[in-house]
């Protein structure tokens, strides 16, 4: 069994705060040290959270053996804060890929919110996918304090659609508690802001009984944006409350945008509105665009159907 000092006499070199000086183990230091860390923790026993275990830790996230990297990478999870500047190093300023994957994703086991602005930046400047993806995830893991770091992604005129999309997708891990952080952003001047946080909120949504969200609802089928017009449709096609949803639908097939129209009449087909049938055969004679107009037939026949069971 290894002893006590182990993690520490792996390394007995100078660690700086730049990638100048960062270090490296050799496999069998990276071996020797996971197995200690093993035999630590089965034991027990604390993990050491001296700078010096944590650096020689945060070194063996470059291991090429994925289970190593692992059993660093929770030990490093076990230490929790104290290891937090140390990987934000890593994450932001390792020369290797695989170091700052790994430190991104550990920092997601510690969910410190200290981490933030460090995360932000790696997710910003790092080209690697999956250190854009680790970096959004711990950010996700944070909840409700990562909701305008993730809104400023959205905002950002140089965020990438990947970006964008990976923002998005973490709105939506924030749960209930961001709910009022998204009404205010729903509102925002920002269009791709108000469709992130709108799309946010209708995966909350279940019915639309509670006043405030409603409302949302029904200010975002009026929205200039017709992306978020065509997508609240969509999501009002998706409640399965026809006697609710269809009145606040029938009025899109008159829009503007050809995709809202389109959207309108699926929903109507989806929520078997045989109510609405009047509404779609009125429209079809009215409509130019054969896209349109082929989902209109498409849902008349339909709801004809349904009538007649």
């Amino acid at each position: 069994m290894e002893t006590e000092g182990t993690s520490r006499g792996i390394l007995q070199r100078d660690i700086a705060n730049n990638v100048s000086d960062e270090i490296q183990l050799s496999q069998e230091e990276a071996l020797n040290l996971a197995n200690h860390l093993k035999e630590k923790r089965e034991a027990g026993l604390l993990v050491d959270s001296d700078p010096e275990s944590i650096a020689a830790m945060v070194a063996g996230l470059g291991d090429p053996r994925g289970l190593l990297r692992r059993r660093f990478s929770e030990s490093l999870g076990s230490v929790g804060k104290p290891a937090v500047p140390a990987l934000c190093r890593a994450m932001r300023f390792s020369s290797q890929v695989t170091v700052r994957r790994a430190s991104a994703k550990t920092l997601i086991l510690i969910a410190d919110p200290a981490s933030l602005p460090d995360l932000l930046s790696a997710f910003l400047a790092d080209t690697d996918s999956v250190v854009q993806g680790s970096t959004m995830g711990a950010m996700a893991a944070m909840g409700t304090q990562s909701l305008d770091p993730i809104l400023s992604i959205i905002e950002n005129p140089e965020s990438t659609e990947m970006q964008i999309g990976l923002a998005n997708w973490a709105l939506t891990l924030l749960g209930d508690g961001a709910s009022e952080g998204l009404r205010n952003a729903a509102v925002s001047k920002n269009p791709k802001v108000r469709k992130a946080a709108i799309s946010a909120l209708c995966g909350q949504i279940q019915t639309l009984e509670i006043e405030e969200e409603r409302r949302i609802i029904t200010n975002a089928l009026s929205d200039p944006c017709a992306e978020i017009r065509a997508e609240v449709v969509t999501f009002l096609g998706n409640l399965d409350d026809e006697q609710t949803s269809a009145p606040l639908i029938v009025p899109l097939l008159d829009d503007s945008d050809v995709w809202v129209r389109k959207n309108s009449a699926l929903s109507l087909m989806k929520l078997r509105s045989t109510s609405s049938l009047e509404a779609l055969q009125a429209k079809i004679s009215k409509e130019e665009d054969d896209v349109v107009i082929n989902v209109l037939e498409l849902a008349i026949n339909q709801l004809i159907r349904i009538r007649k069971i």
